[in-house]
């Protein structure tokens, strides 16, 4: 059996989240047209005949950093190849220029001496494509797969490169009892991170990153619904104002949209109850 740990890294909004979400069949990390959705590395368990793998979804590296936010997640990301890891996985978007992002992205790659696979996604757009700009990476890697994590096009191809160089193994990951895949984050978390994407999703432009999401409660009901409490905390009252939106409009279209993802991945009947703060400190909470 093998059985090993994948880190994925990339800059900003490469598709590394929805990579994960490809793999395991369901809603894994949070995704966005974004950069900075991820804000801290989430661990998903993928299980099949082959064996068993933990992969790590990292933040986007930032090529420069302006404030405290961008800082540690750059820093965070930093760290994880310093970390145990079987096998690195560098994910690169053909459709947008190489920058100092990727260079600063590659340098972090470099120091990494197990097996490297290079994964360049977005096969599915022809144009624009900037893919003569990354060629000469394929030289610094064991692998090099080709794939659209968005129409989930080669994962086996890739599945099958990292099995390939995984370690063989007797030993199971060490996993509480529940059903695959295990993530290693609670479910408030897992929620706040959905009212997030949703939030991201529906505010688009108007808020870039001024906004963090807490989930404070769930309850499920005696009727089997499930019950949650959250807020979305900004750092500036014009932001609250927009997050709100006329006569409650968008923060009645976040909640909606939360409920309906989590009332399909969990048969039941969800009730959200969503509420806006300004806090200047909010990111003394990540």
């Amino acid at each position: 059996m093998k059985s090993g740990v994948v880190a994925i890294i990339g800059r900003p909004n490469t598709g590394k989240s929805t990579l994960i979400n490809a793999i395991l069949g369901q809603k894994v990390s949070i995704t966005s047209p974004k950069p900075q959705t991820t804000r801290f590395s989430i661990q998903a368990i993928y299980t099949e005949e082959r064996g068993e793998v933990i992969f790590i979804d990292t933040p986007g590296i930032f090529g420069k950093t302006y404030d405290p936010l961008s800082k540690k997640i750059n820093q965070h990301a930093e760290q994880i190849v310093e970390q145990h890891i079987d096998v690195l996985v560098y994910m690169i978007d053909h459709t947008r220029k190489k920058d100092f992002e990727e260079n600063k992205t590659l340098g972090i790659a470099r120091k990494f001496t197990g097996p490297k696979i290079l994964v360049i996604n977005k096969i599915d757009i022809d144009h624009p494509s900037y893919i003569v700009q990354y060629k000469f990476m394929e030289e610094e890697f064991d692998t090099v797969i080709r794939i659209s994590a968005l129409k989930k096009k080669n994962i086996p191809l890739l599945l099958d490169a990292l099995f390939a160089e995984l370690p063989e193994t007797s030993e199971h990951f060490d996993i509480p009892e529940q059903p695959h895949p295990a993530f290693n984050f609670t479910s408030k978390t897992f929620i706040a991170e959905l009212i997030r994407e949703k939030a991201f999703l529906k505010l688009r432009k108007e808020v870039p990153y001024k906004i963090i999401t807490i989930v404070d409660f769930i309850e499920e009901r005696e009727s089997g619904s499930l019950h949650i409490k959250g807020r979305i905390i900004t750092n500036d009252e014009r932001y609250k104002s927009m997050i709100i939106g006329k006569n409650g409009a968008m923060i009645k279209a976040i909640s909606t949209a939360t409920r309906k993802e989590l009332e399909v991945a969990t048969n039941k009947h969800v009730y959200i109850e969503l509420q806006v703060e300004n806090d200047p400190h909010w990111m003394d909470y990540l």
